[in-house]
Order: structure tokens, then C-alpha cells, then sequence
């Protein structure tokens, strides 16, 4: 099934497009909390800390959206609530470690060093595919003209990718090469996410 074909499942059925809210809810909180868990110490940029607050924003306010489909449902981050809950904890965290990996080998860092690597490439992945991922859904919402809205999502998510751009310039003259590596990392553990969602939602018709 195409990505958009998915989606466009996903939102006719108040349930599950609620999950499938939640499920980036807790992606993106994820993301502010692994941002924040890379921090230095003492040497926390500007920059760091607006990304770290942006993507907590965005968990708010995709969880927020869950409102306007009903109130009651997905409250928290429990597995009932999420779409392929084991896919989507699994995701973010296989591409940590195994980017880490991969920064470790190449770059031969200490862990600190190690850590903001890690933001910087990781980071760049996440912002990489949010770029895919949430103009395709927007273009779905409105076409059915949906009251959820992901658009202030996409503004921030663009400046984002551009501002790991400037910090992976200042990181690596050659971090192209290596940022390849790893997105090539996350398209499959991307590809494994959707499948498992693909494959709870086609279960939907039986139900």
C-alpha cells in the first residue's frame, strides 16, 4: 500500500486517525526527548533548546488535535493508543543506535562528542522525512476537508532541516556522505514503521 494510500485509509476512520495522531505525538515527543537527553552539560546552544521546545510543541499540539475527532480517546501513550505501538518505539530507537554506531566507526569520537553527533545526523533524518511526511498528509486533510490542520507543523519542520544543515556544515566538511548513510538507515527502518501500521489497518476492514 502507497503512503498516501495509507493515510487517506486512516483518516476516514475517527479511531484510527486519532491513533495515527497520537502515534506522531509520541514520535515527535520522542524526538524532543532524545534532543534533550544529547545535550551537553554546560554547552547547550540557542538552537538546541528551540529544537528540543519545538518538538514538544508539536507533540502538544498533534496530541491537542485529538480533540476535534473526540476527547475521550488516546490520553495517553499507551500501546492501545498507538498504531503498530512495537514499530513506531522501535523506530526512533534503532536509528539512534545504529547511527551511533556508524558515527562511532567513522568519526571516532568520545561520548560526549558522540552524543552531539548524533543530534546533528539523526535530527537531520527525522527533519528529512517530517519534510515527506506531513505535506502528503496535509494535502489529504484538506482535501477532506478535515478540521485537523498540520500546517504550522510543516513551516517549522522546513526551518528546522536548514538550521541541521548550517550546524552539520560547521560539524564536517564531508558530513553529506556520512548524513547519506544514515538516512539510508532510517528509509528502512521507516519502511519496516509503515509496513507494521500498513498491516494493522488493512485488519480494520475485518473488524
Amino acid at each position: 500500500m502507497e503512503f498516501h494510500q495509507l493515510l487517506e485509509k486512516i483518516v476516514q476512520d475517527g479511531v484510527t486517525h486519532a491513533k495515527w495522531l497520537n502515534t506522531l505525538s509520541f514520535m515527535e515527543n520522542a524526538g524532543a526527548r532524545k534532543i534533550s537527553k544529547c545535550e551537553h552539560p554546560v554547552s547547550v546552544t540557542l538552537i538546541q533548546l528551540k529544537h528540543a521546545a519545538e518538538e514538544h510543541r508539536h507533540a502538544y499540539y498533534l496530541k491537542k488535535q485529538i480533540g476535534k475527532i473526540d476527547p475521550e480517546l488516546c490520553k495517553n501513550y499507551e500501546p492501545n493508543e498507538l498504531l503498530a505501538p512495537v514499530a513506531t518505539r522501535q523506530y526512533l530507537h534503532s536509528l539512534d543506535i545504529k547511527a551511533c554506531r556508524y558515527l562511532q566507526n567513522v568519526f571516532k569520537l568520545n561520548h560526549e562528542e558522540l552524543k552531539y553527533a548524533a543530534y546533528l545526523f539523526v535530527t537531520y533524518a527525522i527533519e528529512v522525512r517530517a519534510d515527506e511526511l506531513y505535506p502528503v498528509y496535509q494535502d489529504i486533510l484538506t482535501r477532506e476537508s478535515s478540521k485537523i490542520m498540520v500546517k504550522s507543523i510543516i513551516l517549522e519542520e522546513e526551518g528546522h532541516l536548514e538550521e541541521m544543515i548550517n550546524q552539520l556544515d560547521e560539524f564536517s566538511a564531508d558530513w553529506k556522505q556520512h548524513a547519506d548513510h544514515v538516512l539510508t538507515i532510517e528509509k528502512e527502518l521507516h519502511d519496516q514503521w509503515i509496513a507494521a501500521i500498513a498491516e494493522e489497518v488493512s485488519q480494520l476492514d475485518y473488524a
